[in-house]
């Protein structure tokens, strides 16, 4: 098993918490699936999010789909003239046996914008 990151955004439709935490998760349900991680093999989890964001967490999603033993931390996502607005962010690293050009990292509901270069 080799260690892996895997990226991965979505945009919100609104700054509420409801909103936050619906959209994160289905990022990271979406990340899981894609790629067959088991919730044991993922090492840690790093959030960003937009300065428009901030009515929740976007780690508190992570807590609600039951990753509960795995380390998260969420930081500012720098505030870049143009840049995609209530983005949501987030790189998983894990253990896999998958080669990095297997993974498929997704970028949803219009952050499609932010990564035109992978594959869906």
């Amino acid at each position: 098993m080799q260690l892996r990151a895997l990226r991965g955004a979505i945009l919100c439709r609104e700054n509420s918490k409801e909103e936050i935490v619906e959209r994160t998760a289905q990022l990271l349900r979406e990340m899981i699936k894609r790629n067959d991680i088991r919730p044991e093999d993922i090492v840690d989890v790093i959030f960003t999010a937009t300065e428009d964001l901030t009515a929740e967490f976007p780690a508190a999603a992570a807590r609600h789909i039951g990753l509960t033993h795995v380390p998260l931390l969420c930081a500012r996502e720098l505030s870049i003239p143009d840049g995609a607005p209530r983005c949501i962010r987030v790189l998983m690293h894990f253990y896999t046996r998958k080669h990095p050009h297997e993974l498929r990292h997704p970028y949803l509901e219009g952050a499609r914008q932010l990564r035109t270069d992978l594959p869906e």
